[in-house]
C-alpha cells in the first residue's frame, strides 16, 4: 500500500478518547508531569513542522526531500506548504530542478528559527537553509561536502557559530563546521577521531559508529554515543576555533553489544539516559557536569517483556517535567529487514527517586520503524515518524504518564526520519 503524501491536508483520525498504554506494567507508579497536562485547543499556536526523509532506492525509500507543514492551532490539520526536492540517487531517473543531495534525513533549527540545517545520509554533504519568517518556507543557502560519509546527526553549539556533525560510516567521526553570519556553512574546522576496539557484532560494529552528538545542559560538554565501539564519548568544543577534543577520561564503556545510539538529559537532575540500539535497552547514568563524567546506574529493556523477535531501539526523550522517559523500538534486525507486521512501540518509563526507570507500558506507534519521535515545543504532544509505513502519528501526553490521547495519523509523507518545529510569527 502506498502512503505517499497524496493530499495537502490530513485530518487527525481520532482525538476524542483516552486509552491506556498497551502492555502497561501492573501497579507501575507513574510520576506526574505538570508540564504534560493538555491545554485547550484554542490556546495552542500555529506551528511549522519540518520533516526530513530518506529518498534513495538503495534504502527502498519513498521520500521526496524536506517537507514543510503548517500545523493548525488545534493540531487537527497538517497542511503541506513546500517540498524541497532531493535526489533519489538513481542515475537513470531525472533529477528535479534545484534538488539537494540524497537523504536529507536529520534536521536542526538554530535558536531563533531563522536557519535550518540538514545532513544527507549515505552521502558526504550538509546543507544550510534560510527560513522565511512570514510563511516558514525554506531557501537553500549552500551545501558543503565534508569528505566523510553518512552523516546521521547534527547540532549547533550554544553560541550558534558551530555546527557539529556525527558521521556514521566506518571510520566514523565527529566534525565541526563554522556557521557564517548569513547562516551558510564553511569547510570543516576540526575532525574528532574516536578511539577504541569494535564490538563483537559482525555487521553493525565494524569500527567507530557515532550516531549522535549533543551538548549537555551546561553547554560545556559534547556527548557522543558510539554504536560501533560500545562507548559514550565526552568531548569539548573550543568556541573560538571550533577544535574538538576528548575529555580525560574521554569515554564510558558500555556492556558489549549494547550499541549506544542516542542520549537524553534529565531537565533538573544530574542524570542522562542512553538508548542502546543493538540490545534494545536504556542505560541510566549519573552525570557529573563539573568533570564531564558518566557513571552507569542501571540497564532496563526498552521493549515489553512479551517481546520475542528481533528489535532495534532508536530514539529517546525525557519529558519536560522530568517524570518520564520515552524510548522507541523498531521491529526487525536492522534496515535490511522489513519490520512488522504489527506496529512498533514506544516504551514509557517513570523516573524513580534514585533516577532509574520503572516501566509504565508500551504504546503502538500506529506504524512501522519509528526511527525518530519527538515532543513538540510545549511538551504536551509526542509525534512518531514511522519510516516504513510513511506516516507521522501523534499522541497527547496525559498528566499521569499512564494514558495517552491518540491524535491518530496526522500526516502521510514518504519515509519520514525527523521532525523539527518552529512557531509561526
Amino acid at each position: 500500500m502506498s502512503h505517499l503524501p497524496s493530499r495537502r491536508t490530513v485530518l487527525l483520525a481520532s482525538a476524542g478518547s483516552t486509552f491506556a498504554l498497551a502492555g502497561a506494567a501492573p501497579g507501575a507508579a507513574a510520576a506526574t508531569d505538570a508540564s504534560a497536562v493538555s491545554v485547550s485547543r484554542g490556546h495552542a499556536r500555529v506551528q511549522y513542522a519540518y520533516v526530513g526523509s530518506r529518498t534513495t532506492k538503495a534504502r527502498n525509500a519513498r521520500g521526496v526531500g524536506i517537507t514543510v507543514w503548517r500545523v493548525g492551532p488545534g493540531w487537527d490539520s497538517w497542511d503541506l506548504l513546500q517540498t524541497v526536492p532531493a535526489d533519489d540517487g538513481d542515475p537513470s531517473t531525472p533529477t528535479p530542478a534545484g534538488a539537494i543531495p540524497v537523504n536529507p534525513s536529520f534536521l536542526a533549527l538554530n535558536s531563533d528559527g531563522t536557519r535550518l540545517y540538514a545532513v544527507h545520509g549515505d552521502a558526504a554533504n550538509v546543507s544550510a537553509f534560510s527560513v522565511n519568517a512570514s510563511d516558514g518556507t525554506l531557501t537553500l543557502l549552500n551545501t558543503v561536502d565534508v569528505g566523510r560519509r553518512n552523516p546521521v546527526h547534527l547540532t549547533l553549539d550554544p553560541t550558534g557559530r558551530w555546527l557539529v556533525v556525527a558521521f556514521l560510516a566506518v571510520p566514523g567521526c565527529v566534525v565541526s563546521l563554522p556557521v557564517g553570519a548569513d547562516g551558510s556553512l564553511g569547510a570543516a574546522a576540526s575532525v574528532l577521531e574516536l578511539p577504541g576496539t569494535p564490538g563483537p557484532h559482525k555487521s553493525a560494529q565494524l569500527g567507530p559508529n557515532p550516531h549522535h552528538a549533543v551538548f549537555d545542559p551546561t553547554g560545556r560538554w559534547l556527548l557522543i554515543p558510539d554504536r560501533g565501539l560500545d562507548r559514550v564519548f565526552v568531548a569539548a568544543l573550543d568556541a573560538t576555533t571550533g577544535a574538538l577534543t576528548l575529555n580525560d577520561p574521554g569515554w564510558t564503556q558500555t556492556r558489549e553489544l549494547e550499541g549506544p545510539r542516542h542520549i537524553a538529559f534529565h531537565p533538573d537532575r544530574p542524570l542522562a539516559y542512553v538508548i542502546n540500539e543493538l540490545r534494545s535497552t536504556v542505560t541510566t547514568y549519573k552525570w557529573n557536569a563539573t568533570a564531564g563524567v558518566l557513571t552507569p546506574v542501571e540497564v532496563q529493556p526498552s521493549t515489553a517483556p512479551s517481546t520475542t523477535g528481533d528489535f532495534r531501539a532508536a530514539e529517546i526523550a525525557v519529558s519536560p517535567g522530568g517524570g518520564h522517559v520515552f524510548a522507541s523500538n523498531r521491529s526487525g534486525a536492522g534496515d535490511a529487514t522489513p519490520g512488522g507486521p504489527d506496529p512498533d512501540t514506544i516504551g514509557v518509563f517513570a523516573v524513580e527517586r534514585h533516577g532509574g526507570l520503572k516501566p509504565v507500558g508500551w504504546v503502538s506507534t500506529q506504524g512501522i520503524r519509528p526511527r525518530f519521535f519527538g515532543l513538540e515545543p510545549s511538551g504536551q504532544r509526542l509525534f512518531a515518524a514511522n519510516e516504513v509505513t510513511d506516516t507521522i502519528a501523534g499522541f497527547t501526553l496525559g498528566a499521569d504518564g499512564r494514558h495517552l490521547r491518540p491524535l491518530g495519523v496526522v500526516a502521510e509523507t514518504g519515509s519520514p526520519t525527523c521532525i523539527v518545529w518552529r512557531a509561526a510569527n
